[in-house]
């Protein structure tokens, strides 16, 4: 006979006795998590500490008895604590538990934001538990869906880029979260979505039942039940604070066009900083090499998730109106590292031509392709010379400037000379800038102290005074970070125009500049007037220019077969504007105009 189950008395949870300061924890742990710095780890073991103190705290400076709190640490709690203050979110201390003070006063938002100010997990028994804390990602998330949920025009669902693309709109308070990464707030398809967040097929992201209710109760909360759907332009509020750098929630008729508010930084406003690839830090056992020899050289660094790239530098703000988040533009510099290793494998499974050809449209003048030795040249699976080859076409065909080092540590101290350089090109003083490029004298200005930054639209062109070369006037006409990151993503939607060139270079012997140039003068594989069903449309195809006609409808135009082979031989294709060849032009003809299987 089974034993009866033991029914306890559950033991009620004891009340937060300092809500405000974990709450502020848990967003500074989370942001840092998802921007991938290691100040994470600091935040956590403070909120940790912080959670098995019974007895409320009044300041941040009365945290200090604590452990893993600093001088530092206390003095963001204070900062944070003035500015909650004066602005009149709360009356009580940052200890006190609201017993002294009525309860209905307060509203349904603020009491679950005392009481609960990390998400809740929802209870084994119910599913109307889930209550997600204010300023966390899952609370953006559901109030995204649910704006487009409204939107009569809409399709009640975002792919993850979509709300990717409307994150910065939404986020306009300071000490709301960045971007959602994917160690943050993104979640896995095979776990139960958040507050009924349903993601299924194609990763498209949409509002259940009990999601729906929970998204309207948030709404109601936060007092945004007659949310903006994008038909006019939404009016600025008086009390939210300009944040430069953002994109501004500014939605016309027409398709939605944004508006972006330009970020300027002046001299003395900003520091230059070495921005390393996360996936330069990956390793097994502790920090990797690179890192620590940083380090070592006293290089001011921190670490991101970049999708092209390996090394950028950045110029951040030093007294951001949002310190959580500072406007950031990209210097117009960027390193891509290759081990002798990397390099073979990439050659062999295509990821060189690739990762060039994106280097080029990453919107950054300055390419530099960093080789480091690693081991025996003799072990790898292509001969040293087709290495050779391929770095030396690198630097003379594509454009590149060509750096070999002989290991790691002659890396690190190549880095640490770029972010040095670039530290006196744009935070100059006459005699600093003479000292790196004494041939300039006569023409760097006796009056400039530095230079004023500013940011551009992605796809612009920057300074048209900037040369390539050492200069006394850089670019200072830059991308924002975000900006440069959204424009480099690899897998993003694409066109037809996109997918046609991509289809081309699949060939062997047809670069991106070939490419490119068979894009230009046929954009498209083929077109609606193809078909039979338009055959009757002859004098609008007369009336299209060579330029964006499509390859098939040329191809039919040609009289024999010959001539189908030597359509595309005399297109100019780079720099030098060399034809393309009857060769090439044979094999792609044999490609696009063969009814059989290509054997």
């Amino acid at each position: 006979m089974a034993a009866p189950v033991r029914l306890g008395r559950k033991r009620p949870l004891p009340v937060c006795p300092n809500p405000l300061f974990v709450r502020w924890l848990t967003e500074w742990r989370d942001e840092a998590a998802s921007r991938g710095r290691r100040t994470q780890f600091v935040f956590q073991k403070a909120l940790r500490s912080l959670r098995r103190y019974p007895l409320p705290l009044r300041s941040g400076k009365e945290a200090k008895i604590l452990r893993h709190f600093g001088d530092g640490l206390c003095r963001m709690l204070d900062q944070r604590l003035q500015q909650h203050e004066s602005s009149g979110a709360g009356d009580h201390a940052p200890g006190s538990s609201g017993a002294k003070n009525p309860a209905p006063e307060r509203s349904p938002a603020e009491v679950q934001d005392s009481s609960m100010p990390v998400l809740a997990q929802p209870k084994a028994g119910g599913s109307g538990s889930f209550w997600p804390a204010r300023h966390s990602g899952a609370r953006a998330i559901l109030l995204l869906l649910y704006r487009e949920h409204l939107n009569p025009g809409g399709h009640s669902f975002l792919t993850k880029e979509e709300l990717l693309q409307r994150w910065p709109l939404e986020m306009l308070e300071p000490g709301q979260p960045s971007a959602p990464s994917s160690t943050g707030t993104w979640f896995s398809g095979h776990t139960s979505q958040p507050g009924g967040a349903d993601c299924r097929g194609y990763r498209r992201y949409s509002l259940t039942s009990e999601g729906l209710e929970l998204a309207q109760k948030l709404a109601e909360s936060e007092a945004l039940s007659s949310l903006n759907v994008g038909i006019g332009p939404e009016e600025p509020s008086a009390a939210a604070p300009e944040v430069p750098g953002l994109v501004s929630a500014e939605l016309g008729a027409s398709e939605g066009s944004v508006q972006q508010q330009l970020l300027e930084l002046r001299p003395g406003e900003y520091r230059v900083l070495l921005c390393v690839d996360i996936g330069e830090t990956k390793g097994a056992g502790h920090r990797p090499e690179l890192i620590r020899q940083l380090q070592r050289l006293h290089v001011a660094h921190m670490v991101r998730k970049l999708h092209v790239g390996d090394f950028v530098w950045v110029a951040q703000e030093t007294r951001p109106r949002d310190p959580a988040r500072p406007g950031e533009l990209v210097l117009d510099h960027i390193v891509e590292r290759k081990r002798m290793d990397d390099l073979c494998s990439s050659i062999i499974d295509g990821r060189f031509r690739e990762q060039k050809f994106r280097l080029k449209r990453c919107g950054l003048g300055h390419r530099v392709y960093l080789v480091e030795e690693h081991g025996s040249v003799h072990n790898l699976s292509l001969p040293e010379s087709t290495l050779l080859q391929a770095v030396t076409n690198t630097q003379v065909i594509d454009g590149f400037f060509v750096k070999r080092t002989a290991d790691i540590k002659e890396s690190a101290a190549y880095l640490a000379l770029l972010t040095r350089g670039l530290e006196r090109l744009y935070q100059v003083s006459r005699c600093a800038f003479l000292a790196l490029f004494p041939y300039l004298g006569p023409a760097f200005p006796k009056e400039v102290k530095g230079h004023t930054l500013c940011s551009r639209p992605w796809g612009t062109p920057g300074d048209p005074v900037s040369g390539s070369g050492p200069s006394p006037n850089p670019l200072c006409s830059l991308l924002t970070f975000s900006d440069f990151n959204a424009g480099a993503i690899k897998n993003k939607a694409q066109s037809v125009r996109e997918v046609f060139a991509r289809q081309l270079m699949q060939v062997r012997g047809v670069s991106g500049e070939k490419a490119a140039a068979l894009v230009d003068r046929y954009s498209t594989p083929a077109s609606c007037s193809d078909g039979p069903a338009f055959s009757h449309c002859q004098a609008l195809e007369t009336q299209t220019p060579p330029s964006t006609s499509s390859l098939l409808a040329a191809y039919d135009a040609c009289a024999t077969p010959k001539e189908q082979e030597m359509l595309l031989s005399t297109v100019k294709c780079g720099r030098l504007q060399r034809n393309l060849g009857p060769a090439l032009s044979r094999t792609l003809s044999q490609l696009y105009c063969s009814y059989s299987p290509l054997t």
